[in-house]
């Protein structure tokens, strides 16, 4: 959590684009969640009318929506060109910062630490940060409000066959959870192997020279596959963690289609449901499944965003032995 606040801080600089970008955000979400409850209102009220009815007022409702959708596709491009705008300014600003504080640290952390570990850290490990500072909060934002949304508007439509569906979600909140620790621990260790492979070429090619002269080129090949094979185990275990996740949330999401297609014409052979509804139920399960699949997908890019920004923490809290008189 203190690693998240500390993070939320690089964001002080593009308030206003950030909160813009969440409001853009929310009106895709919300058009996303009208366009069924508009077409079920349509049917059970204007369609139900006469013909000549329905073709007069058919022009309003097709300028309606086509402004509806209009307004959704501009904020699509703002969320798509000034939120990712945004995380490169940050990524920008993180590397600015890194980088004067490398040049302060004391020839002791040199010593300790190798040049391709550093240049890890300031290159690729804050390309992932970037990602995750635009897409983090946005997609997460606009898949709560859909999840929400959604479920709000399938409790309205039948709350007997909302339950279950509660039920199953709850199951896949609670696994995702415990899935999200053991991803944690796994991106962290992609980041360090990655590190020693940079490590490893960038020691390797400074010293070419030295290398050829003394024909030492077999000795620094196996150096370099031992690191990069235990970069290969380390993704390994990684994607391991990912095809777990990802596979029981998808067997989740297939249940969920199954009770409500099983449970929904049991609810409508017993009069507790109408077949109108259950078409609705449809449309709003599959709102509701896209969010849920966005979520997945960005679990995996915050933990590599928090992984390489907790690397960048830990060089940007090393003091320097040595400080400049103030």
């Amino acid at each position: 959590m203190n690693t998240l606040r500390k993070f939320i801080t690089y964001y002080s600089p593009y308030k206003t684009v950030f909160f813009i970008d969440l409001l853009c955000a929310a009106f895709i979400s919300i058009v996303d969640l009208a366009y069924p409850q508009i077409l079920r209102v349509l049917t059970n009220t204007l369609f139900t009318k006469d013909s000549s009815l329905i073709l007069h007022a058919l022009p309003f409702i097709a300028a309606g929506l086509l402004f509806m959708y209009l307004i959704q596709s501009l904020c699509k491009y703002y969320v798509s060109y000034q939120g990712h705008m945004m995380g490169a300014c940050m990524e920008r600003d993180m590397r600015r910062q890194l980088f004067d504080h490398y040049e302060k640290l004391s020839f002791s952390y040199y010593s300790k630490n190798n040049s391709g570990q550093m240049m890890s850290k300031l290159v690729s490990d804050l390309f992932d940060i970037a990602e995750f500072a635009h897409h983090g909060p946005e997609n997460l934002f606009i898949s709560v409000v859909k999840i929400i949304g959604s479920f709000i508007f399938l409790f309205l439509i039948n709350a007997r066959l909302a339950l279950p569906l509660a039920i199953i979600v709850l199951c896949m909140f609670v696994f995702s959870i415990r899935q999200n620790k053991k991803m944690q621990e796994t991106f962290m260790d992609n980041r360090r192997k990655i590190g020693d492979v940079n490590a490893s070429l960038q020691d390797t090619l400074a010293g070419i020279r030295v290398v050829q002269s003394f024909t030492n080129e077999e000795i620094e090949r196996k150096k370099f596959q031992k690191s990069n094979h235990a970069f290969l185990l380390s993704k390994k275990e990684n994607y391991h963690c990912i095809g777990s996740f990802m596979g029981w949330n998808l067997l989740f999401q297939g249940l969920m289609y199954s009770v409500t297609l099983i449970y929904g014409g049991y609810l409508i052979a017993k009069g507790f449901m109408n077949v109108g509804d259950l078409a609705m139920y449809a449309l709003y399960i599959g709102i509701f499944i896209s969010p849920i699949q966005i979520l997945v997908e960005l679990i995996e890019m915050i933990q590599k965003g928090l992984a390489g920004f907790r690397r960048f923490l830990d060089v940007m809290e090393t003091e320097p032995e040595i400080k400049d008189a103030s």
